[in-house]
């Protein structure tokens, strides 16, 4: 099961408040969730704006959950070294592939 960490609207018309949920992909934006991580108010007071449990995102990061692009700019507001690392991650797997392609295409020549 793929999962993701993104936003889940919530509140009235011109008036929407998000949710911080992990859920499947295949689960409409408003639909059912594994665990909320925490909630974003945009139209509150700046230190009352956002809130987001960084332990949790920690886990279900390590357990194979990707950031959508609008919840990784909220939790680069909170934590900002959960993303370095998340990034960090994403690069090193990248240079894995490509070291092992090379190793490959240079086998074969």
């Amino acid at each position: 099961m793929a999962l993701k960490i993104r936003l889940r609207q919530q509140g009235r018309n011109n008036r929407a408040t998000y949710r911080v949920v992990v859920t499947d992909v295949r689960s409409p934006r408003d639909g059912k969730y594994l665990e909320a991580l925490g909630w974003y108010s945009p139209l509150a007071p700046e230190d009352q704006q956002l809130l987001i449990k960084t332990d949790r995102v920690q886990h279900w990061l390590d357990t194979g959950a990707q950031l959508t692009d609008s919840v990784e700019t909220l939790v680069s507001r909170v934590d900002p070294t959960l993303v370095r690392k998340q990034t960090e991650k994403v690069l090193a797997a990248r240079e894995k592939v490509r070291v092992k392609r090379k190793a490959r295409k240079k086998a074969a020549a």
